[in-house]
């Protein structure tokens, strides 16, 4: 009796489980459901309204420094250098001695020359006091006859043009021998230079395949930079840049613009721009490679936005805006960005209500809290 009283508990106690367990997952799929027939409420977002701001910001781009002038000096004339004045890195002064040629043949000449010009006078003075004389004795009528003054007067006509081709080929010997001389046409510093006393140079021939010297100003240079096409409306005539250079790390260089091409390269389509370099202490070498801070500042009426507020997603770069709590993705274009914000250009205006984390979660059309 007392064992079938067990069976029994033991049955109602396993049937009880097995109904609690069938009620169970029942139950909540019900709830569930019930959740899932509830409509998705919209996400609460933080928005930031648009304004006018004057941005400013920085653009760093590579420059070169080159020399404000600089020439290679070759020998006029075929000749021998006779003795060398200055050497590499000797600092010249505009006409100062560089080197001295020798060459016999033009002193040979030119001898010749002024021997001949001499001769020439002479022939002239001679001619010139026969005409004259002829002149005063023409004076008494019958003495001379008008033909032999006539005559007189042209042979010292001729005597004068001998002497002045006389004098011209003496000059252009003498301006030739002065080219035997090799002067500094401006102040600056010998670079390089390619011979030695005895060398052979001349205009042509194996002398002459390098220059006697290279001359370079080095107390002023130019800082040359190609600006992109982008870039080009920020720099007008006498923009203050700054720039440095690797061996001056700690040290910033200040320069103005002096000249702009006016024009974009066809391959790099960039705009040449020049600054002047005042060098007086030679810090600065001909060749450096700098890096130049052109600042770029955007107009006070330019309408700007956080950096996160720009989404730029595969169809192109938005805000996304809200209006009447709708999402709408607005296209834009952007500008001079600073360290927060963004200068942007499209169908916004001053006053709207953008996300200020825009992502593309944020569905167009959707609905939005703000």
């Amino acid at each position: 009796m007392k064992n079938n009283q067990k069976l029994l508990t033991s049955f109602l106690v396993a049937a009880s489980l097995i109904a609690f367990q069938g009620c169970g997952p029942s139950q909540a799929e019900k709830e569930e459901a019930a959740k899932a027939e509830k409509p998705a409420e919209a996400p609460v977002l933080e928005t930031v309204t648009v304004q006018k701001q004057q941005l400013s910001s920085n653009l760093q781009i590579p420059g070169e420094l080159i020399p404000f002038q600089q020439v290679d000096l070759y020998a006029k004339v075929s000749s021998f250098v006779k003795k060398l004045h200055v050497d590499v890195g000797s600092e010249v002064k505009q006409g100062q001695l560089l080197a001295s040629m020798e060459a016999p043949e033009l002193t040979a000449q030119l001898t010749t020359s002024e021997s001949r010009l001499k001769s020439q006078e002479a022939i002239y003075e001679a001619s010139k006091a026969n005409y004259e004389r002829l002149l005063e004795t023409s004076k008494t009528p019958g003495t001379v006859s008008q033909n032999d003054l006539d005559l007189a007067l042209a042979k010292q006509r001729s005597d004068l043009a001998q002497l002045d081709a006389a004098r011209s080929a003496s000059r252009e010997i003498a301006d030739t021998r002065n080219y035997l001389e090799i002067r500094a046409p401006f102040s600056g510093v010998i670079t390089a230079r390619n011979v030695s006393a005895g060398a052979y140079v001349g205009p042509t021939g194996k002398g002459s395949e390098f220059p006697l010297f290279t001359l370079v100003e080095q107390r002023k240079l130019r800082l040359v930079v190609s600006v992109p096409e982008a870039y080009t409306s920020y720099l007008k005539s006498n923009s203050a840049v700054q720039f440095k250079v690797r061996s001056l790390p700690n040290q910033n260089f200040t320069a103005k613009v002096t000249r702009l091409s006016g024009a974009l390269d066809a391959r790099l389509r960039s705009q040449r721009t020049e600054m002047d370099v005042i060098n007086s202490d030679r810090k600065l070498l001909p060749g450096m490679i700098t890096e130049v801070t052109i600042p770029l500042s955007a107009d006070a009426t330019s309408l700007a936005v956080p950096k996160s507020a720009v989404l730029n997603s595969t169809q192109g770069t938005f805000i996304i805006k809200v209006n009447n709590g709708t999402a709408v993705w607005v296209p834009v274009k952007t500008g001079t960005s600073s360290d927060e914000l963004t200068e942007v250009f499209g169908e916004i205006s001053e006053g709207d209500v953008i996300i200020k984390s825009a992502n593309e979660e944020i569905r167009n059309n959707s609905a939005v809290k703000i």
